[in-house]
């Protein structure tokens, strides 16, 4: 087993003992609409926060066409609580609108086609086709550009960098998990602050850039 295998299967192990809320996240989600909904509506929030509003959400909307018979107001007070929740809820009218319109009202899979919808970062898009379409996309978010750099697998000031770099060095077999795993791990045991480097089972692999010894 190579490092990044071996470091990939302590993560998985050690934040599930834990109980890591990305754990959770993934069961709001039951289609690719909602997969993608779901991704944008947690960006720059934490998942305890989103997994109850994602949850009743989705209670509301499937489709993009659910989004659209609901009223700006109607959908702001369904948002409220999530990071940005007026701007989220602008996006998600034009998202699900170009979806009904342009796509047969189905979540396109490809890079390109993810990019053009209202909302949608590099970040949402490469989960979404990781997630969605089984495809070996990592998605760079807060977490795996830190841990990726505090581990010294990457050397990077932004997350495109990170992208490409571990794209580089990541075993395909492994890029779909990537995310999954280093934001587990990140609520968990790498924090941004005071990371919890005592109880840590990757010190024999970390060099702990960044970090004050």
């Amino acid at each position: 087993m190579d490092e990044i295998a071996q470091i990939i299967h302590i993560m998985q192990k050690d934040s599930r003992t834990k109980h890591a809320p990305v754990h959770l996240f993934e069961s709001t989600a039951k289609n690719n609409f909602q997969i993608l909904v779901s991704t944008m509506l947690s960006a720059r929030t934490k998942d305890n926060t989103s997994i109850p509003i994602v949850n009743r959400l989705f209670k509301q909307i499937k489709t993009p066409k659910d989004v659209l018979k609901l009223s700006r107001t109607s959908l702001e007070k369904s948002l409220y609580g999530v990071g940005f929740y007026r701007t989220k809820t602008k996006y998600l009218i034009e998202l699900s609108r170009t979806l009904a319109t342009s796509h047969n009202s189905r979540v396109p899979d490809s890079i390109d086609d993810l990019l053009s919808l209202p909302g949608v970062g590099r970040k949402t898009a490469n989960i979404v086709l990781a997630r969605a379409f089984n495809k070996n996309t990592i998605g760079v978010d807060v977490h795996v550009h830190r841990i990726s750099n505090r581990l010294g697998l990457v050397n990077t000031k932004r997350p495109d960098d990170t992208e490409k770099k571990l794209n580089e060095i990541v075993p395909d077999n492994l890029k779909r998990i990537f995310n999954k795993t280093f934001v587990a791990y990140g609520q968990t045991i790498c924090t941004p602050k005071k990371p919890k480097c005592e109880t840590c089972k990757l010190n024999t692999f970390c060099l702990r850039i960044g970090l004050k010894n």
